[in-house]
């Protein structure tokens, strides 16, 4: 039964797909007399399915041996494009997390997305989303990752144009596409380039070959940097981080899954290249340097948020900083454990600002008030949520940064107040966040402001409890330290972050009209993090104008330069057989002697340079 199980896990990834086929009737308008509800529930049995198999198999991979499944793709002559899966208890972890996330946030849809026409097409998007992501957990070939990878480009501009109608919408879209494929190209240059000099993409026979590999400084320089560019974008970092804020115009029930585990799948594929990258010392530093900026600078930008979505948008921003931090310290068991406990907060709490989005109509922060009273399951997650992701414990959330800071204690000790200055900042703003909308009077917005129904609360109170079991599934995992070992300073200081995060959000004063300060040097600082240091201008200024520019001289050099030199020899020819038709006398001689003058012509011209060669010598 094990060997079954293994051997079959590659299907698990298929339910996703197969269940986005099924709904094709319904997404397309064949079936419309049942509605699209049908198309939901054949989508939601594939989840089933699938996080079921899954489950099976993580038990039968516990404590076992990885195994490989390859399936041979292409063979010719000394290319073999393989496709390679890692059958491991990591990577089929991995997947069950996607598998189980998926279910609830398609549940929570079911309420959610009630009454949206195009419920078949969300759904059919969600499966796509769910088969590739839950492929790319378990994939073991560098090749296949990015075919992968690609699929998630394609499914996030779906899903964040999915109300296609709204122009704002569109632009976000394009946007979200446009800014992952600047990284995805480059990433496509790095696995060509690797896949040359190591011959083969599988990742264990990469491995092997970076183990040995002698490079020179610069290319080992620009692989490493082309390899991190896909993650880059994939994981919503600078520059590349605008994309997220922006995708945030989607449905809500895909925003859980794209800040969870979509962005996750970023840095998953950047922990698998982290052997690779030790070729290119300069590629692991910039890993640092990144993480540090977006995770500061992104904490910074939250705090100024009036859009509840945006928010929290920018806080998965910083965590996936602190997983670049990881990675480019070499400390991948730090990467992997936050990345787990960031996935399930985080899910949680989009699925509270969902439930507020829906009853309120409404994402503006200013605008909410007094819900803790009238949405209680609600309140509770978010209250959760928010505890299982900053360093309170004994939650998931301190288990990791307290892990982070112990790995970055003695070696890299100036890393450690960067994680603590984003735990203190993520606490500030999440308790702002809670003030302005479960604290405080009513608003008219929110007066009457009924708790969820149950398809969107069911998943969001077996969220809750998932997120409150974490450590005793930590635990029985053994990814828990014994208590003996825990270094106390490390703890003391994260729980003390936390502790001023969550006073400084208590105590700060909140205006619900965002009135604009008197100060110049405040309302600098207001402007400033508000609109994200000004990135998205400083782009439209320099990259958007460079490209604008160099797009109207290409236009320009097509029009009148190509398209000029074409109706040049066009003109010449109509005008030269025009002229030539009136030499047309049909006497056989004239042509004889046109043909004897040509010839003439010709062997003269040819002649000409022995002729030159001649005289010079002579």
């Amino acid at each position: 039964m094990r060997d079954f199980l293994i051997q079959t896990s590659w299907w698990v990834p298929l339910y996703g797909l197969i269940g986005a086929v099924l709904t094709l009737p319904w997404s397309t308008g064949i079936i419309r007399r049942t509605g699209p509800r049908p198309a939901a529930y054949f989508n939601l049995l594939m989840t089933v399915l699938a996080f079921v198999h899954g489950t099976l198999v993580f038990r039968a991979t516990w404590n076992h041996e990885p195994y490989e499944i390859v399936f041979h793709w292409l063979k010719a002559a000394d290319l073999d494009l393989s496709f390679s899966l890692d059958i491991s208890s990591l990577s089929v972890g991995a997947m069950e997390l996607v598998t189980s996330l998926s279910l609830l946030a398609q549940l929570f849809a079911l309420g959610y997305m009630e009454k949206d026409w195009a419920l078949a097409r969300f759904f059919a998007l969600m499966g796509f989303f769910e088969g590739a992501i839950s492929g790319l957990a378990i994939s073991d070939n560098l090749f296949l990752t990015y075919a992968l990878l690609e699929m998630l480009t394609l499914s996030t501009y779906l899903l964040v144009g999915f109300w296609y109608a709204q122009p704002l919408v569109v632009t976000a879209a394009r946007d979200a596409f446009l800014t992952k494929r600047v990284g995805d190209v480059l990433l496509l240059m790095g696995v060509v380039a690797v896949g040359t000099f190591a011959g083969s993409l599988d990742f264990p026979d990469l491995y092997e070959w970076a183990e040995t590999a002698t490079l020179s400084p610069t290319t080992a320089t620009l692989l490493g940097l082309a390899l991190i560019a896909g993650p880059i974008g994939k994981c919503a970092q600078f520059p590349l981080h605008l994309w997220l804020d922006e995708a945030m115009e989607g449905p809500n029930p895909a925003s859980i899954l794209r800040n969870s585990v979509v962005v996750a799948a970023g840095a998953y594929v950047l922990i698998k290249l982290q052997p690779i990258l030790n070729v290119s010392p300069v590629a692991l530093t910039t890993l640092i340097v990144i993480g540090t900026v977006t995770a500061i600078g992104a904490s910074m930008v939250a705090i100024a948020q009036i859009d509840i979505k945006r928010a929290l948008s920018h806080s998965t921003s910083a965590y996936l900083g602190l997983v670049f931090i990881a990675v480019g310290t070499q400390w991948t068991d730090f990467a992997l454990l936050l990345l787990f406990t960031h996935a399930v907060a985080k899910a949680l709490l989009f699925m509270s600002a969902g439930s507020i989005i829906l009853t309120t109509n409404n994402q503006n922060l200013t605008e909410m008030g007094g819900l803790w009273s009238r949405m209680p399951a609600t309140t509770t997650a978010f209250v959760v949520g928010s505890a299982g992701l900053v360093g309170l414990l004994p939650l998931g959330g301190f288990w990791g940064l307290r892990l982070g800071i112990d790995d970055l204690w003695i070696d890299i000790p100036w890393l450690v107040p960067v994680l603590l200055l984003v735990n203190a900042l993520t606490a500030l703003n999440l308790t702002r966040v809670f003030r302005l909308v479960f604290l405080g009077p009513k608003a008219p917005k929110t007066r009457r402001a009924p708790e969820v129904p149950w398809p969107m609360a069911v998943p969001m109170v077996s969220l809750v409890l998932i997120t409150l079991s974490i450590p005793i599934l930590m635990q029985s995992l053994s990814l828990l330290p014994d208590w003996m070992y825990i270094n106390q300073g490390a703890v003391l200081l994260l729980v003390g972050s936390g502790l001023i995060g969550t006073i400084s959000g208590a105590a700060i004063d909140l205006r619900r009209n965002w009135s604009r300060p008197v100060q110049i040097t405040l309302r600098f600082l207001q402007d400033l993090l508000a609109y994200d240091f000004y990135i998205d201008r400083l782009y439209r200024l320099s990259v958007v104008f460079a490209v604008n520019q160099l797009s109207r001289l290409n236009a320009w050099i097509d029009r009148y330069v190509v398209d000029g030199l074409v109706n040049l020899v066009g003109l010449a020819t109509m005008f030269s057989g025009q002229g030539l038709k009136y030499n047309v006398s049909g006497q056989s001689q004239f042509y004889v002697l046109s043909i004897i003058l040509g010839l003439s012509l010709l062997c003269f011209l040819m002649s000409w340079p022995m002729l030159t060669v001649l005289n010079t010598q002579l």
